[in-house]
């Protein structure tokens, strides 16, 4: 009895701590019939919970249960809880006196979890049963009146008022039946047969008796089962056991074959009469007999098969001790065996996710995944402690004990990491402990958050003059690092304000990046611009950034040298005097030129072509200047033409030509005179005249070619077209210097006052910066464009200098 008040106690306290658990968390409590029909309302859960019911849908309210079989379900447009499939309590919960279902309400934005438990309330749909339909029961005939007989006992699958309530003997006049009823709730009564009188195997050797078993439902159900009794002669002492009750413990891991106790039963009959074997009674707990096993002359009960706590925590066995009399008598007993839990079940672990992916632009706290952790084992056993793997940006947040959200807890970065694989670590409290671990991805999705970018904010480009319209010109690239549609990049052409050329020198193919020429470019009118490629991307917002392409247009050779005053190009005629008794080394004249292209294109050189007669004459390859080689003879010609022929340093080279008439005089009178003579007047003058018109003419040809300069440089820095388009024009300076300016390009010329000994400087007044083209003086110094140019009087003394 006292060990039917401790399960008792265990039970209420077991129904407290439930009662406590509904106030600490707000669990709701529901009850419905077993086999009620599916579609029947459980109650409204909605309400219950405080929830609107025009909110369901959209915060994605469901429950859910660990139950293999869904039985409920939510009715979103009410709120409430049906049920949704036929329900077997016994089914559900066998052997158990109290049968809940656990379910869990879900709500999301934000995310809640509600404890919800339904009560399955027991219908009276079993009636008992016998595990025998017939049972033999020897007894001898001088037994005494008030010997017991234990009764099988009946199974049914209800619980409380629908097990077995009673037990009913047919009507005898040997026989009446004592029912008794335990201590413990969830254990049934049981029945003994008791002799009420002697019995006369002579008159009566057989007796006949039905067993009926009752239980308390309404309307009650019953089974029988049919005792036949046999009456016999002599062994009038039957085996009696030490004890009514024996009580073990074994662990659930101990192995087969492990001794639990030893039954002991004494016989005070001698001889055969007194031997004693030990059986398992029939009237035992269901299964038991297959877990164990019993040494029929020893009494030891022995493991026969595995145990398992989460499956029986304890088992009631019935034994029987019989004699080796020619008419065996018995008696029985009682063995509780208490399985004790071990530590042998890991806790399970099961994830139910949100959502597929998280965007990268999540905020934290954002709710990814809920996970249920739950361990079979008993007490301290079954408390499982959840943690997280390090290195991820997420975190768990314990709710309920059993159930963790799984929480984003750092910003998110989809070109860093595109996905996580996220380790959960669920560990027991047992000794040693059990863990396990679950391994899941969560995939990052793309936000349009990078822009395309290119590898350098700057692109400088060199680009040959003269190259054919619609040529490739570079292409230029982008990366972004986004996805799919967001890494989708076109390109486009930028106005730049300060380069209005581009916008129509230029095209950008969107798709590629590749940049074609719209014309063809020349050096000596444009020798840069630039413009500027967007990079386009294909999110929402598009985003966009650009690269600067500077343009630098290179040289080439497509310029012929230009013969400067005061001598013609080829088709006119110029002549210069000599004295015959001119010495080798006589300066004749010196030719002048210069070529529109920059660098090496420009670097001039002077050759003789085509000599008549004895080759007389000499000219400086690199200054133009025209010598004798020797002293005139007798048999020299009186006229030389020669043939002069300016060549660049281009590749192909580039020239042009002078015809210069070397006239032999007589003596410095004679060139003296000749050039005293115009053209058009024969009269002379006196030298002090000549001298006197000559500088008046100087004068107001400087005065005049001064102020018309000065005008083309006004109208060349007010439009810049002026200049580009404008003929080559040739300006003399005061200082003796010639300008020649010819398309974008001005050059200046300087020689001294006296032109027919002067060495000839000429180079660009102005630079783009940067070009570093070399400028060649005629006399042979090469200046750098990067350098300061000299002045016409330092080009003066330096050439001085170098002639002494």
């Amino acid at each position: 009895m006292a060990v039917f008040e401790k399960r008792i106690w265990i039970v209420n306290l077991f129904c407290l701590s439930l009662c406590l658990q509904d106030v600490a968390f707000g669990q709701i409590t529901y009850s419905v019939s077993e086999e009620v029909r599916p579609g029947t309302v459980v109650g409204n859960l909605a309400k219950d919970l405080n929830l609107k019911v025009t909110e369901l849908e959209t915060r994605m309210f469901h429950i859910e249960s660990g139950s293999s079989k869904k039985h409920f379900e939510v009715n979103l447009r009410t709120g409430a809880i049906f049920v949704s499939e036929a329900i077997d309590r016994e089914e559900l919960c066998p052997n158990s006196l109290v049968c809940t279902e656990s379910l869990e309400a879900i709500v999301n934005y934000p995310l809640r979890l509600y404890s919800v438990e339904v009560t399955i309330l027991d219908v009276n749909d079993n009636a008992p049963v016998f595990s025998e339909k017939s049972q033999i029961i020897s007894i001898a005939e001088h037994t005494s009146p008030g010997a017991k007989f234990p009764m099988p006992s009946a199974d049914d699958p209800d619980v409380g008022s629908n097990s077995v309530d009673a037990y009913k003997l047919s009507p005898n006049a040997f026989f009446r039946l004592d029912v008794h009823r335990p201590s413990e709730p969830d254990r049934g009564p049981s029945s003994e047969l008791v002799l009420q009188k002697p019995l006369d195997r002579e008159k009566q050797a057989v007796i006949t008796l039905i067993l009926t078993a009752v239980d308390g439902g309404k309307p009650p159900r019953s089974g029988t089962t049919e005792i036949t009794i046999n009456v016999l002669d002599a062994n009038d002492n039957a085996p009696v056991f030490s004890k009514a009750l024996y009580k073990a413990k074994v662990s659930e891991t101990a192995p087969v074959g492990t001794t639990i106790l030893r039954i002991n039963a004494t016989d005070l009959d001698d001889g055969q009469n007194a031997e004693v074997i030990y059986l398992f009674s029939q009237q035992g707990q269901r299964g038991a007999y297959d877990i164990f096993a019993i040494n029929q002359s020893t009494g030891e009960i022995t493991v026969a098969r595995p145990l398992d706590f989460e499956t029986t925590s304890a088992y009631e066995i019935r034994v029987e001790a019989q004699d080796r009399g020619s008419t065996p008598l018995a008696s029985h007993a009682k063995v509780l065996v208490e399985v004790v839990d071990v530590n042998d079940n890991a806790p399970e672990i099961k994830l139910s996710s949100l959502s597929e992916s998280v965007r990268e632009d999540a905020k934290k706290g954002t709710a990814i995944a809920l996970i249920t952790v739950l361990d079979k084992d008993w007490g301290r056993n079954g408390h499982v402690r959840c943690t997280i793997s390090e290195g991820t940006p997420f975190l768990l947040e314990s709710s309920q004990g059993k159930y963790y959200s799984l929480v984003l807890g750092d910003m998110l970065d989809r070109e860093i990491h595109f996905a996580y694989n996220v380790t959960i670590i669920a560990t027991d409290d047992g000794t040693p402990p059990l863990s396990s671990t679950s391994v899941f991805t969560i995939h990052v999705s793309d936000v349009n958050d990078n822009a395309p970018q290119f590898p350098e904010p700057i692109f400088n480009l060199y680009l040959k003059e003269n190259s054919p319209t619609g040529s490739l010109i570079c292409s230029v690239t982008a990366l972004d690092p986004d996805q799919e549609a967001n890494a989708q990049i076109s390109y486009s052409l930028e106005p730049i304000t300060t380069a209005t050329e581009s916008s129509v020198a230029v095209n950008v193919n969107s798709l590629t990046g590749e940049i074609y020429s719209l014309q063809s470019f020349n050096y000596e009118e444009m020798k840069r611009f630039q413009f500027q490629v967007q990079a386009t991307d294909g999110g929402v917002p598009p985003l966009s950034s650009n690269v600067t392409v500077n343009v630098f247009i290179l040289d080439e050779n497509d310029n012929t040298p230009v013969i400067l005053p005061p001598y013609s190009d080829q088709g006119s005629v110029n002549s210069e005097n000599i004295p015959y008794s001119a010495e080798a080394g006589y300066f004749v004249a010196k030719i002048r030129a210069v070529d529109a292209d920059s660098g090496y294109n420009a670097l001039l050189s002077y050759h003789i072509s085509e000599p008549k007669g004895p080759n007389l004459f000499r000219i400086g390859s690199s200054n133009g200047e025209i010598r004798t080689k020797r002293r005139m003879s007798d048999n020299d010609l009186k006229t030389h033409p020669l043939v002069v022929v300016v060549s660049d340093n281009g590749d192909p080279s580039l020239s042009a030509t002078v015809s210069i008439d070397v006239v032999v005089v007589e003596s410095t009178g004679d060139m003296q005179t000749a050039f005293r003579q115009l053209p058009v007047k024969e009269e002379s003058f006196s030298d002090l005249n000549l001298y006197l018109l000559i500088s008046i003419a100087s004068v107001s040809v400087i005065f005049l070619l001064s102020l018309i300069s000065l005008i083309a440089v006004k109208c060349h820095k007010t439009d810049g077209s002026f200049s580009r388009y404008s003929a080559p024009m040739i300006t003399t300076h005061p200082d003796g210097s010639w300008s020649y300016s010819k398309s974008t390009q001005q050059y200046d010329v300087c020689f001294s006052s006296d032109t027919m000994k002067s060495d000839v400087v000429v180079f660009p007044t102005s630079f783009p910066p940067g070009d570093g083209e070399l400028i060649s003086i005629n006399g042979g110094d090469t200046f750098s464009r990067t350098q300061t140019l000299p002045t016409c009087e330092k080009v003066r003394r330096l050439h001085t200098s170098k002639r002494k």
